[in-house]
């Protein structure tokens, strides 16, 4: 007997956590903790890349400035030089993380140029596009299975 057996492949896939309110002043420290709590980085996580090409787009974004890959790719470097660690330090890994901002709409790429979607502020890329295109349609889909679980 032929069965087809179907996979769970999911459409997206979406990880949240929460922590204490943000009471450091330490600006790596709040880029760390906001990369966990959007499912960027696992807890605990040493090889913390991502939390670099965040700084450095965000720092770049106040000055209406567009990066290449290699561009990143190098301010990362002489970043990871001052902190004593070059784990993660890689051009293929900087372009995975930069595609994984780009999939959560934090950064997009305009003639190989990388930026701060519309140069916004995290805040507002968080309100307008993360949680209106991202959150709030799973959260959706997930009301509509319990729904439809309600009525059998």
């Amino acid at each position: 007997m032929n069965r087809k057996v179907s996979k769970d492949a999911p459409l997206m896939e979406i990880t949240l956590r929460k922590f204490d309110k943000p009471y450091s002043s330490e600006y790596r420290d709040l880029l760390r903790r906001f990369c966990i709590s959007i499912g960027l980085l696992q807890p605990g996580d040493s090889r913390d890349i991502i939390v670099d090409i965040l700084k450095i787009m965000l720092e770049n974004s106040r000055q209406k400035k567009f990066l290449t890959a290699n561009e990143i790719n190098a301010i990362v470097i002489k970043e990871r030089e001052k902190i004593g660690d070059l784990r993660g330090v890689a051009y293929s890994n900087v372009r995975r993380h930069l595609k994984r901002l780009k999939e959560l709409k934090i950064v997009e790429t305009i003639n190989e140029q990388y930026r701060i979607k519309e140069f916004l502020k995290l805040s507002e890329i968080l309100n307008e596009c993360i949680m209106p295109i991202l959150l709030n349609p799973t959260l959706d889909r997930i009301k509509e299975y319990a729904e439809k679980i309600d009525t059998l």
